[in-house]
């Protein structure tokens, strides 16, 4: 049996982590306020931009933008949105492999897939695993528009320059703070859905052209996709983040009321053995 000494040395120590677990589960909380704020306010706006491209590009040849060009394709781009960070349950891990079952299925489609990753943990995972095209750090904890832009900016020159031939994003999209669901879009080339038929469809003019306006809108759209994106996995990291240490609170009080327990009966059963040795010393003088 582990000696009193031990057992306290362990209650201490799970006592220590259930503290860190605990404020970890706080600020979690707080972040994932704000993050599903961000999340709630960018979602209309993708959606709507996502509608008038579909008007635009209706009555556009899609031939005329190299965007919406469909070409034979040969080389794929897939970009993994995962977190700088751990200590958030599978999140990393169950997107790392939905990666790694992507590029299983891709293979015979594609001569060549590459990969960029977006945050640390899923670029430690997959390079030695994977060709990484290019991992961006540190862009999640202060994550902004004019990054998630960039990124979106990169993306089209190499697609223009015929670097890769389609280009899709897989990210945690957030539901819920127990719930996130892997996401997997195809970015690259653009293919919107048909619009919706309506029997009084109104007619809008459009100042410039429409031609000028598709070609704004198109990077645009890209850029909000990302962005969007991005916003989600920040969300879902959150959430899940939350989540797992919640559950390690749990956890570590139940560890705490078993080893307070046997601590107790250690004690006792040490108790006994002293009042047993002073009873037997007792008799053996008296005897």
């Amino acid at each position: 049996m582990a000696s009193l000494k031990s057992i306290k040395k362990r209650i201490v120590s799970v006592k220590n982590t259930r503290q860190i677990t605990k404020a970890m589960k706080m600020v979690s909380a707080a972040k994932l306020r704000r993050a599903q704020e961000n999340v709630v306010a960018a979602r209309p706006y993708a959606k709507k931009l996502g509608e008038v491209l579909q008007r635009l590009a209706k009555s556009q040849d899609e031939s005329g933008s190299p965007l919406m060009q469909q070409r034979l394709s040969q080389k794929a781009l897939l970009i993994v949105v995962t977190s700088d960070r751990g200590l958030c349950g599978g999140f990393n891990a169950n997107i790392c492999k939905a990666a790694e079952r992507f590029i299983k299925e891709k293979k015979a489609e594609f001569a060549e897939i590459s990969v960029t990753t977006v945050g640390r943990k899923g670029y430690e995972f997959l390079k030695n695993r994977q060709k990484i095209h290019k991992n961006y750090g540190n862009v999640l904890a202060n994550l902004s528009y004019p990054a998630a832009a960039l990124l979106a900016q990169e993306m089209i020159e190499g697609y223009i320059a015929e670097e890769y031939d389609e280009v899709y994003i897989l990210f945690n999209a957030f539901k819920s703070v127990m719930s996130q669901d892997i996401t997997l879009e195809k970015l690259l080339p653009i293919a919107p859905e048909a619009a919706s038929t309506e029997e009084y469809a109104p007619e809008y003019i459009y100042e410039p052209s429409k031609g000028e306006l598709l070609a704004e809108l198109l990077p645009k759209h890209i850029e909000v996709q990302v962005f969007k994106a991005l916003l989600e996995s920040v969300a879902s990291e959150h959430g899940a983040r939350m989540t797992a240490m919640d559950s390690a609170s749990k956890n570590a009080t139940e560890m705490i009321g078993k080893l307070t327990l046997q601590y107790n009966r250690a004690r006792q059963a040490a108790i006994t053995t002293e009042l047993m040795e002073i009873i037997s010393g007792a008799e053996s003088i008296k005897g």
